[in-house]
């Protein structure tokens, strides 16, 4: 049986998702590569570096937007 690899899934929307994916490639000067060849002709190593930093970055966003919702009294979704 397969792993469910979209872990993220309900915890993040994917549009937030796909905004912060763009900001990193950004960020890694890969920005113009992906609007002009497509996510389909990066590289692995490309891919790589931007998913890393998602995945070294999502946890920090996501503890800074839970805290910012319970101080707010907001429940979280």
């Amino acid at each position: 049986m397969p792993r469910n690899r979209n872990r993220l899934s309900g915890l993040v929307d994917e549009k937030l998702l796909d905004q912060f994916k763009y900001e990193i490639a950004e960020e890694l000067g890969l920005r113009d590569k992906i609007n002009s060849q497509g996510w389909a002709n990066m590289t692995s190593r490309e891919c790589g570096q931007i998913g890393g930093k998602i995945g070294g970055n999502m946890v920090k966003v996501l503890i800074r937007n839970a805290q910012r919702m319970m101080a707010q009294n907001n429940p979280l979704p």
